[in-house]
């Protein structure tokens, strides 16, 4: 019986490590890979970030947010950054992004399956007082797809390596953003 255990634990960490030795050169590596380069592809990412906090009533919770943080990329690299603090607009800003950064992120979303990634509910933990999430917006060509998740200390279920990396290389552009 205790052998079954570490043997179910093996088999269940391949996917994982096979997941993540795709994803993880995609990252390291300066070069985008040429199968996924398409001149025709269009792209349009919608990155949110909310950073909540769950309000007590006695008999039922609410959840609000105390900050939202809006970034959208569009197909010719023009990107659009919005911050709202207690639902008031404190920041808009647009600029762009090189075409090579935004080959790398249609590029690491086509060779990662990033489309068809299942659409999975990540309930919050019951001691969870505030949390941040995130939603993400793709159009790649005709296809489209939206994913929600919390920062991976808030739920239970394990986020999949792609959808953080993705999280990552968005936030690495509204921390360049800000610092302009």
């Amino acid at each position: 019986m205790k052998m079954v255990k570490p043997i179910i634990l093996a088999i269940c960490s391949i996917p994982v490590i096979f997941a993540l030795l795709i994803v993880i050169p995609m990252f390291t590596s300066t070069e985008i890979p040429i199968s996924a380069i398409n001149s025709s592809d269009k792209i349009y990412i919608e990155f949110t970030k909310h950073d909540l906090r769950i309000v007590s009533f006695g008999v039922t919770d609410k959840t609000v947010a105390d900050s939202t943080q809006v970034l959208t990329i569009e197909n010719d690299g023009v990107i659009q950054f919005t911050e709202l603090k207690d639902d008031v607009n404190q920041s808009q800003i647009t600029s762009s992004i090189s075409n090579e950064r935004l080959q790398k992120l249609t590029a690491m979303i086509k060779e990662t399956g990033f489309m068809v990634i299942p659409k999975e509910s990540f309930p919050i933990k019951d001691d969870v007082d505030s949390y941040t999430k995130f939603t993400i917006k793709i159009i790649l060509n005709d296809a489209k797809t939206q994913i929600f998740w919390p920062e991976q200390d808030a739920t239970e279920k394990f986020i999949p390596p792609i959808v953080t990396m993705l999280e990552s290389e968005l936030e690495g552009i509204i921390s360049q953003i800000r610092e302009q």
